[in-house]
């Protein structure tokens, strides 16, 4: 399970370059995410890290979740919230304990799939919203998907979380794939 970890690495390298690719003219483009524009996908997901970050390090996050984690500035935001996540996964023997989260206590495993899941799916989600769909890592998307596959994925299928599969358009990209698989409508965006 230690390669979680460099799967989450390879995740935030990834993000990284589409959020690196967002203008500020594209921060009110519509998300996947029903409800959400680029703007509050990204905050979610900036705050998500540092939340992360901050339980697996026993400190304090310093906001709750949907507070405005991205200021005037979200490539930074986004930078300083990778680099505090980055060093939390890495501490020696993170895997090994429980964490804490809105919807329950996970092993150290399971929370890295979650939280690699959280990157993968958001990343693809501003990826797809800003036209930056050549930078998602297909292989991880692909990877990603088979282990949800192959698990028992109906405890997350709930609001808040991921709604019922879709299907995904004929020869799509292993990341559209797994957008479809998470619940995402990817019926208004083009391919």
């Amino acid at each position: 399970m230690s390669d979680v970890i460099d799967q989450i690495d390879r995740a935030l390298v990834m993000v990284a370059g589409v959020v690196d690719g967002i203008s500020g003219d594209q921060l009110g483009l519509p998300s996947l995410c029903a409800g959400w524009d680029v703007r509050a996908e990204l905050n979610h997901l900036v705050g998500g890290m540092r939340i992360f970050a901050a339980e697996l390090e026993g400190t304090d996050p310093g906001g709750r979740h949907e507070d405005d984690w991205l200021g005037g500035d979200p490539q930074a935001a986004f930078a300083a919230a990778a680099g505090l996540d980055r060093a939390a996964w890495h501490r020696p023997g993170v895997l090994e304990k429980e964490v804490r989260l809105g919807f329950g206590v996970l092993p150290g495993p399971m929370a890295a799939l979650v939280h690699l899941t959280e990157l993968l799916a958001h990343g693809a989600d501003l990826a797809v919203a800003t036209g930056q769909e050549e930078l998602v890592d297909q292989d991880a998307c692909r990877g990603l998907l088979a282990v949800m596959r192959g698990m028992d994925f109906s405890a997350f299928r709930r609001p808040g979380m991921f709604g019922p599969e879709r299907l995904a358009p004929d020869g799509a990209e292993p990341h559209r794939e797994l957008l479809a698989f998470l619940g995402r409508d990817l019926g208004a965006t083009a391919q």
